[in-house]
């Protein structure tokens, strides 16, 4: 008889490694498997966050997966360009993997599909069955009809070059770049000084990028900065899923006390994608609480889900703005409008803790798209919206 696991963790991106690697700094004792159908948990991503979107124990708690570090970052639009204070952090795929190899040893099994996955039980692709007292999915975005979604879709290059790049810090977002029918940036990290992560990023309305074109945009790009490219280091890809509107209870009914992660579960910031503050806080509530059979498991996630889900209204109004008022190529105007406002304002809007001042300062003044298509925006009187018109999200 196989031996029954206290976990099994399905897939090893950011969310499910996080909890698998609290869990085995807080309870060493516990069972707990991971199963990852690539060659490396993690894949092929860099994760970024801003230091003020974590609290100081949470910071110490995961320092030692951080591979880079900036002391702040630059934006950059046609009207405004700004520099930031406060720290910027990566989290590297190579870094988190290595982590992940330490903490499991052999119970992490890469090159391993799943056929079926259940609350308290695996079948995998070759036949075999993985039982345990309660098992996460955390394969990635799960598309639903009940969620109206646009998609930051990017195409992420590292590079090194012939000669230093001379940047001192991050730029998040330089808006000065042709929008290409919608509202698009170029993201650089300086990871050396000679090597770089350049992403063209795209808020658009489906997931799908002409990886061609960015690749063209990313050497233009380039050539524009000065910056000489010589040596591809590696490539990204990805869509983060932006939340317009939709119905939470329909959007998890499906899950039948399925509990899962990340992704998956909806946990991440509706306006920038970004899930590591969600995927840390999740992991820390559940290691706080484990071991955990499947359904009291699935409770705790699907409530934690629900305050996100509440805390979130205020950046699903934004989005409908950015996604559904004013011309593609003027959209950039929300953001440069933004980044305008009080440096705390703008830390509390990446964390997703915005007092309630900050959402009115947000709103307050002429909108920076046209009045009538905001107020529709706001108001979810767009036909892409039909299905969800009962609530402002104005909280």
């Amino acid at each position: 008889m196989s031996q029954r696991r206290d976990l099994i963790l399905v897939g090893g991106g950011l969310a499910n490694g996080l909890i698998a690697w609290r869990l085995k700094q807080r309870h060493p004792d516990l069972s707990v498997v991971m199963l990852e159908a690539g060659e490396r948990a993690g894949g092929n991503h860099t994760w970024s966050f801003h230091e003020s979107d974590l609290d100081a124990a949470q910071l110490e708690r995961i320092d030692a997966l951080v591979a880079h570090r900036w002391p702040g970052y630059d934006v950059r639009f046609p009207e405004r360009t700004r520099t930031l204070p406060g720290g910027y952090l990566s989290i590297t795929a190579e870094r988190f993997a290595a982590a992940l190899e330490a903490a499991l040893g052999d119970d992490l099994r890469t090159r391993t599909g799943v056929a079926e996955v259940a609350p308290d039980h695996v079948m995998l692709a070759s036949g075999e069955r993985l039982d345990a007292a309660a098992v996460i999915d955390g394969r990635g975005y799960r598309p639903s009809a009940h969620l109206t979604v646009g998609f930051q879709a990017f195409v992420g290059q590292q590079w090194r070059l012939d000669a230093p790049h001379g940047l001192e810090r991050p730029i998040l977002m330089d808006a000065t770049v042709d929008q290409q029918g919608g509202y698009r940036f170029v993201y650089s990290l300086p990871l050396s000084p000679t090597e770089l992560l350049i992403e063209d990023t795209h808020y658009v309305d489906d997931a799908g990028l002409d990886a061609d074109r960015a690749r063209d945009n990313i050497r233009r790009y380039a050539a524009d900065q000065g910056w000489e490219l010589a040596t591809l280091v590696r490539e990204e890809r990805g869509s983060l899923p932006i939340t317009l509107a939709g119905n939470f209870d329909a959007f998890w009914a499906p899950l039948s006390g399925q509990p899962t992660s990340g992704l998956r579960a909806g946990l991440f910031h509706a306006t920038t994608g970004y899930s590591l503050p969600a995927a840390l806080t999740l992991a820390d509530r559940i290691s706080e609480r484990m071991p955990l059979a499947a359904p009291d498991l699935a409770a705790l996630i699907q409530r934690f889900a629900a305050d996100q889900w509440r805390e979130q209204g205020f950046f699903r109004m934004l989005n409908r703005m950015l996604f559904l008022a004013g011309r593609p190529d003027e959209r950039f105007r929300v953001m440069q409008r933004f980044y305008g406002l009080e440096t705390g304002l703008i830390e509390r809007f990446y964390a997703g803790h915005p007092r309630l001042a900050d959402k009115a300062r947000v709103l307050i003044g002429k909108p920076p798209v046209p009045v009538g298509e905001a107020v529709q925006a706001v108001l979810k009187r767009s036909p892409r919206l039909k299905d969800f018109q009962c609530k402002t999200d104005l909280q």
